[in-house]
This record gives structure tokens, C-alpha cells and sequence, in this order.
């Protein structure tokens, strides 16, 4: 439910008994003497939805090493504090170091052997290159310029309608050209060839093969890697040694069989608790919102969180439409605040701070629907127009109309 009462700073309202005020006025009437005055003052205003929950960790997390093995070291104890990054547990890595060394050997050697494919690869397309080259660009470009010549000549022939016998001259002279190009691109076409091409096709194989495995090599290196990385466990965040299950020297099961907690690590300096918001209320509940928290078991402390998650999805409790409301906040060193402490939470959603505020009942409408209010001025009472802000249902902001100090008559 709202709390329309928040009312935080300096909020002193002065309810004075006109009788104190006219007390030096014989002329004051009855009515006159029961007037209250309330002062226009400085304070904060505050609209805010309020509930309470415990104090949870906002981060915990069991530590548990990824491969399995004899525990070698424990480097920390119960309530250590510990920073992140650091190294907490480990294994005995004997073996691991072994798998790592071994895998680092073989990706040199892959590597060795692309280098050697690459090599291989590279003769044979140049020996396949010697072998096609019997004649030199140059000559099958005079070549094929022959060819044209026949061709030209041929047709020539034909236009004129010469002799059957020039005719054959010249159909010879071009097949002889074109038989003489033709010899000379596929010269090269021969079982000689026909090898160095199935070497090239096996250098590139092999090259492929060569790639794959050192592929494979570096799979395996990464993997020795993370069997190594997971013998250790490192702190994954700043907090305190909440809990140890293990001792040095046990037997530690691989987790593809059982996952076995060694360390509980927890956050102390950021906390979360829960909130039930009414369905009514949670359209102004936003993301990122400030929160007020007071800690039942320590009134004087208060501290100041904000809105971290909303749930989009509603429960019912007792015929009540509830949406869950997650506070998280930072914690000082030194509060004495425990998980599992009661807590009050107030989410602001709406402030004004060191503004002039009345009471809400000092506040009247005119005929015409304005704000008005009742101002005492040299034992004399006057309606003024005033324009208001924030409010809380009890106490008004006064944003132009009246100055700090002045008196306003309280309406019975």
C-alpha cells in the first residue's frame, strides 16, 4: 500500500492556538480564539510504496572444481576475506601438466607438418607448370595468327570463285595451321602431365589433412588447458569464506559424475530483499527507483537502495493481485547488518526536497475550483491563491503564493 505520511528533513509545523496569537487582542471573538494557524515551512514530500521482507545475499555461489582429482591445497579459511581473482583451491596437477605438455608438442608438430604441406603443395603445381610448358606463349600466338591467315585466305578464295585446286590448296593450308595450333596447346596432355596433376590433387589433400589435424591440435591444446584451468578454483568475485566443505588431500569426483561444493563464497557488500507489491500500486514502481531501507534490528541506520527487477508475472495471495519486487543496495563495512534481518522499504516514487509545505487541510477551493488558502496578516485573515505540487495526502507543496513563515488558518 502507499504511505502517504513520509515526510523526511525539516518539517516543523507549528499548530499555534490563535488564542496564544490574540492573546494581546481584547477584541478577539470566540470563533477567533479557536482558530488554529499552521507556519509555512521547509521539508520534503515524498509519495512511496512501502513493504518489508528479509535481507538476502544478492550474490553467493558455490565453488567446486571442473575436473576431478586429489585435492592438493586450500589456501583459505572460514570468514577470509578474499579478492576477486584469487586463487582458493587446487588440485594435484601432475598429470594435467603432463596432457598439456604432450598437447603443446603435438600442435608443433601439426604445425610443422602444414609447413611441410604447404612446401609439397607448391613443387607439385610447379613441376605440373614445367611439364604444360613444351611451348612458349609467344609461339601459339604466331601460331593462331597462322590460322587466321588460312582462314582468311580460304575465304577469300571462295568469294572469287577460283579453281577447285586453289580451293583445295587453301583448305589444306588451313587444316595444316590449325593441326599445327592444336599440337602445340595440347602437347602438354600427356601421362607425364596426367602424374605431376595427381600430385598436385594429393599435395592439396594432404595440405587438408595437414590443416585438419592441426585443427585438432589445437582443440586438444585448449582443452589440456581448461583440464588444468579447472583444477583451480579462483574467487569469481570479491567476498568472504562463508563455508569450507573439503579438506586437503580428499578425493575430489570428476562432475560428469557428482558436483561436489568445496568453498561457498558469499558477498557481504551488496545485499537484495524482496518486496510484494499490490497491483494497484506497481504501474508506478519503475527500474532503477530510488528505495529507502530501515533494518528493524538497527533503527538508527538507514540505508538507500534501488528498484532492481520487476516481475512481469503476478501471483495471488489471500484474493490479493501481488507483483514481486526485487530492493538491492550496497552495504558500509561496518553496520551489523545480517542476512535474514527484517527490513522496512519504502520505494519513492515521486520526491520534493526542501520545497514550502502545508498541511493538506489548510488547502480550500474557491467558486471557481482553485486552490486557495486562509492567510493570517497582521491579525487579519486573507484569501490567497496559491499553486501547489507534490503531495502526499497529508502534508502539500507550495510551489508560489506564500513565503516561509507566514501563517495560514487551519479550517475546523
Amino acid at each position: 500500500m502507499k504511505r502517504w505520511s513520509k515526510i523526511i528533513g525539516l518539517l516543523l509545523i507549528g499548530l499555534v492556538l490563535v488564542g496564544g496569537t490574540i492573546g494581546c487582542n481584547p477584541f478577539a471573538g470566540e470563533d477567533e480564539a479557536a482558530q488554529q494557524l499552521a507556519e509555512v515551512e521547509r521539508g520534503d514530500v515524498r509519495i512511496s510504496v512501502d513493504g518489508s521482507g528479509n535481507i538476502q545475499l544478492a550474490n553467493d555461489v558455490e565453488l567446486s572444481f571442473g575436473v576431478g582429482g586429489r585435492i592438493d591445497r586450500i589456501y583459505v579459511e572460514e570468514g577470509e576475506m578474499v579478492g576477486r581473482g584469487e586463487v582458493l583451491a587446487e588440485l594435484e596437477t601432475d598429470d594435467l601438466e603432463l596432457a598439456l605438455t604432450q598437447a603443446e608438442v603435438t600442435l608443433a608438430s601439426q604445425q610443422v607438418a602444414v609447413t611441410q604441406a604447404e612446401v609439397n603443395l607448391k613443387q607439385a603445381e610447379y613441376n605440373l607448370d614445367q611439364a604444360m610448358e613444351v611451348y612458349s606463349w609467344p609461339e601459339i600466338e604466331v601460331a593462331d595468327a597462322e590460322v587466321d591467315n588460312a582462314e582468311a585466305f580460304l575465304e577469300y578464295v571462295l568469294d572469287k570463285g577460283l579453281s577447285s585446286l586453289t580451293i583445295a590448296y587453301a583448305q589444306a593450308r588451313l587444316a595444316a595451321a590449325q593441326a599445327k595450333l592444336d599440337a602445340m596447346v595440347t602437347q602438354y596432355d600427356t601421362e607425364e602431365v596426367a602424374i605431376y596433376r595427381m600430385n598436385v590433387e594429393l599435395a592439396e589433400q594432404s595440405l587438408e589433412l595437414a590443416e585438419e589435424s592441426l585443427e585438432h591440435a589445437r582443440q586438444s591444446l585448449e582443452y589440456a588447458q581448461d583440464q588444468l584451468d579447472e583444477a583451480t578454483i579462483s574467487a569469481p568475485f570479491a567476498g568472504v569464506i562463508a563455508d569450507i566443505y573439503a579438506d586437503e588431500g580428499d578425493v575430489v569426483l570428476p562432475p560428469t559424475l557428482t558436483t561436489q561444493s568445496i568453498i561457498y563464497l558469499v558477498d557481504l557488500s551488496t545485499m537484495e530483499l524482496d518486496l510484494d507489491v499490490d497491483e494497484i500500486d506497481i504501474p508506478g514502481v519503475t527500474v532503477g527507483q530510488k528505495a529507502v531501507i530501515t533494518i528493524d534490528a538497527l533503527p538508527d541506520v538507514e540505508f538507500e537502495g534501488e528498484v532492481r527487477t520487476i516481475s512481469s508475472v503476478a501471483k495471488e495471495e489471500a484474493g490479493v493481485v501481488i507483483y514481486e519486487v526485487k530492493i538491492g543496495f550496497d552495504v558500509p563495512e561496518v553496520t551489523g547488518l545480517r542476512v535474514g534481518m527484517s527490513a522496512d522499504v519504502d520505494i519513492v516514487m515521486e520526491e520534493a526536497s526542501n520545497v514550502l509545505i502545508l498541511p493538506e487541510r489548510a488547502i480550500t477551493e474557491d467558486s471557481e475550483g482553485n486552490p486557495v488558502v486562509m492567510v493570517k496578516v497582521d491579525d487579519q485573515t486573507e484569501e490567497r491563491k496559491v499553486v501547489t505540487g507534490l503531495s502526499d495526502g497529508f502534508y502539500t507543496e507550495i510551489v508560489s503564493g506564500l513565503s516561509e513563515g507566514e501563517s495560514v488558518v487551519l479550517p475546523k
